[in-house]
């Protein structure tokens, strides 16, 4: 029960230059989305990531991740400046740093080891021709 010392959450509140945004946790109905968004991602999140890099690789998807976790629309995320949305994205990881970090991540690893032998067994496998 310690995930819920809380109980709703407290936003967090980031300052961008066109005001204060709150921020909570996502939410349950939120999950099959965000882990939709979050899957090509998964590879390169840390818990410090380069941002400017992960926009560059995957920016739609990180675009996607904004709307849906600040739950605005995607012509209001689309209008950032990039310094505030770097801010924001880091803000949004912040808050939900237990669900990327500590579940996502190591779910989709666990997932990657569970694949391994078959991958290396098809690598193996004799060419059909």
């Amino acid at each position: 029960m310690s995930d819920f010392n809380t109980f709703p959450p407290t936003p967090v509140v980031v300052q961008l230059a066109s005001g204060a945004l709150e921020l909570t946790p996502v939410r349950l109905g939120q999950l099959p989305r965000l882990l939709a968004i979050v899957r090509p991602l998964a590879d390169v999140l840390s818990a410090e990531p380069d941002w400017l890099a992960l926009f560059g690789q995957h920016g739609d998807a990180l675009l996607e991740l904004l709307t849906l976790t600040t739950r605005r629309e995607r012509a209001w995320i689309n209008d950032l400046p990039l310094d505030d949305a770097v801010q924001l994205a880091a803000a949004v990881f912040e808050v939900n740093a237990d669900f990327f970090v500590g579940r996502v991540v190591p779910g989709i690893q666990r997932s990657a080891e569970q694949l391994a032998p078959l991958i290396r067994s098809l690598g193996t496998a004799p060419s059909p021709d």
